[in-house]
């Protein structure tokens, strides 16, 4: 086999699956030239350039910066069939129109190009990225580029979500699917979303957003001239999409982003000395795990790095990290399996402590953790709250105590049956008997303390975190609605201002809460363990997959149900009693049935032993 820059021996693994280009694995005795396949290569690097004719940058975009789609829509070639696009050949076609588009806007004056083309990119919602991307286009630094095309990528797929929500309901979860949709068709046209298909959806063709953001595609590969006519699609994009929202009276809203609020997660980065950033320096030219084609991705990241972009930084360390597991996972040759080779210097041991260290901070696992003991904070606030010493001392009749007693019973039940299943190495040694309720939260801070392998999450782990941050996002929520009604009461209950109906109810609010307080203690106990023995799901058949999943929808609509009764203008504290006795028993019977993943985990254990 062939390959640029002389030849090599090696075997081509196909890597197809999810959209993915082709990897090539390891050579052998040599360096490794690249990570594309001989075919994506071809693609990517040389089909292009075949077409030498020049193109006129005014048949494509106008003087104020009107994309002329026709002449790009032109370079589509179709099968005969007409049922599938020619990539290929459409690539090849679409070449001198890439050039022309590039020598335009790389000579273009900032100023020009925010009068031409800042109003038709407002609609990606990230204007400010164009500017900067503008500056990388003119720079000859390679990295720059494909930092660009990604971050770009990444945000055209979000802004086409957004359109996309204008008429249908679930946005696709891939990219390819949401290329293929009627709904964009609507919006762009068929032959407009035929050529985003060619850039960035369709491994047949370009697929600049997967070669780049899964490692596959080293900085010199990527013609920057494919930056270019993305920052114009995109700008075309907005122009068709103004007339569509001028012809239907649409509004386009963006989906909010996710935002960080937690200052330890905001600073994620390790505040490293410039020794330490010195020694990474000589760490990344010998280290086995870093391809030296892929070395000015790392360069340029420590650059970003030291001058705290660390977004850019993560970027670019996220899709290298996939390209250095391919390489080790694919390696052929007995190479010694050490991570960093460096002449025993100190700070190469605080650089190795870091990355042991290292835990998720925005894992859906981690997430999970933080709601939970967010939960426990609130719920263990509730004894806190002020109540009228008469409140206190006025009896109220209730239809409910006696469920209320068999609802307490059950939970007292429940939460020991429970506590059998914390792993030995993390009980505290306690009287024998029950868990004080006193004990519950130390338990649930011990078990949120226990690491959870976050590395490789297959869709049936992160189906089950999903339902449970829902169930765990509810129980939040009446911990929430619960403290601000008790307090609004106890307002109205000193001046006065309560009539005899609403004294009724808020004494059964007191009294709901001493049952609430202990059954939420209770689901995020059960959350918290099962969390630690996640990955047990996937020894479950099919079967009783389903089985798990429905039974944690039980107590997602159980919580649902909860956080409807405890709202302040529904105040169904009866009815969250009956609730939480008909959740108990579902719960048990699920438990005594062993089918939780903790029973699954002390199988397993059993059976190794």
């Amino acid at each position: 086999m062939r390959l640029r820059e002389g030849a090599w021996r090696a075997r081509v693994i196909p890597r197809r699956r999810g959209g993915k280009p082709e990897v090539m694995e390891i050579l052998v005795g040599e360096p490794i030239a690249t990570c594309l396949s001989p075919s994506v290569y071809d693609m990517i690097c040389k089909l292009g350039f075949e077409v030498r004719e020049s193109c006129d940058i005014s048949s494509i975009v106008t003087q104020n910066g009107e994309v002329c789609w026709k002449k790009i829509t032109d370079c589509m070639v179709y099968t005969e069939s007409a049922q599938g696009l020619d990539h290929r050949e459409s690539v090849r076609l679409l070449g001198p129109v890439c050039q022309a588009v590039h020598l335009h806007l790389s000579s273009l004056p900032e100023g020009q190009f925010e009068m031409r083309y800042a109003p038709a990119l407002q609609w990606t919602g990230v204007p400010e990225l164009f500017p900067e991307i503008l500056g990388a286009l003119r720079s000859p630094e390679s990295p720059s580029i494909c930092l660009s095309l990604m971050k770009l990528s990444s945000c055209l797929e979000r802004a086409l979500g957004d359109v996309y929500l204008l008429i249908g309901k679930d946005c696709p979860f891939l990219l390819r699917d949401l290329l293929a949709s009627e709904e964009l068709a609507q919006v762009f046209g068929q032959p407009v979303m035929d050529v985003l298909k060619v850039f960035v959806g369709s491994p047949r063709g370009l697929n600049l957003r997967n070669v780049l953001w899964h490692g596959f595609a080293a900085p010199q590969e990527v013609p920057p001239k494919y930056c270019s006519m993305m920052v114009l699609l995109t700008a075309g994009l907005g122009q068709l999409l103004t007339g569509f929202l001028q012809q239907t009276n649409f509004t386009l809203a963006h989906r909010p982003f996710v935002t960080l609020t937690s200052l330890e997660d905001l600073i994620v980065f390790p505040d490293v000395t410039s020794e330490v950033l010195s020694v990474l320096e000589e760490v990344m030219k010998k280290s086995t795990f870093i391809l030296k084609i892929m070395l000015p991705y790392w360069e340029v990241a420590l650059t970003k790095l030291k001058s705290h972009r660390f977004a850019d930084c993560a970027i670019l360390l996220l899709m290298q990290l996939e390209t250095g597991l391919r390489r080790v996972f694919a390696e052929v040759n007995e190479c010694p399996k050490r991570l960093l080779t460096a002449e025993e210097k100190a700070a190469v041991g605080s650089l190795i402590n870091l990355a042991g260290t290292y835990v998720s901070r925005c894992h859906p696992a981690s997430q999970l953790k933080k709601q939970v003991l967010s939960c426990e904070g609130s719920v263990g606030a509730w004894p806190l709250l002020p109540l009228p010493e008469e409140a206190e001392r006025e009896p109220v009749r209730s239809e409910g105590d006696s469920e209320t007693d068999v609802c307490s019973s059950l939970i007292t039940e429940i939460v020991a049956e429970l506590c059998c299943h914390v792993p030995e190495t993390h009980r505290a040694a306690h009287l024998p008997g029950p868990l004080p309720p006193e004990e519950w939260p130390r338990l649930l801070h011990v078990l949120c303390s226990i690491p959870v392998r976050t590395l490789f999450c297959p869709r049936a782990v992160l189906e089950v975190l999903a339902v449970l941050r829902r169930v765990s996002a509810h129980c939040r929520r009446v911990c929430g609605q619960v403290a601000v009604c008790v307090e609004l009461r106890r307002r109205q209950w000193e001046d006065r201002s309560l009539r005899s109906r609403q004294r009724r109810n808020y004494l059964r609010l007191v009294r709901s809460m001493k049952l609430l307080s202990p059954m939420l203690y209770l689901i995020l106990l059960l959350i918290a363990l099962e969390l630690i023995n996640i990955h047990m799901v996937l020894g479950k058949n099919a079967s009783e997959y389903q089985q798990y999943l429905r039974f944690l929808k039980c107590i997602l609509q159980y919580t649902e149900n909860l956080a409807a009764c405890t709202r302040q203008d529904r105040n169904k504290w009866d009815d969250a009693v009956r609730l939480t006795h008909t959740a108990l028993l579902k719960i048990w019977t699920f438990i005594e049935k062993k089918q939780m993943l903790m029973h699954l985990a002390e199988k397993s254990t059993i059976k190794v032993v």
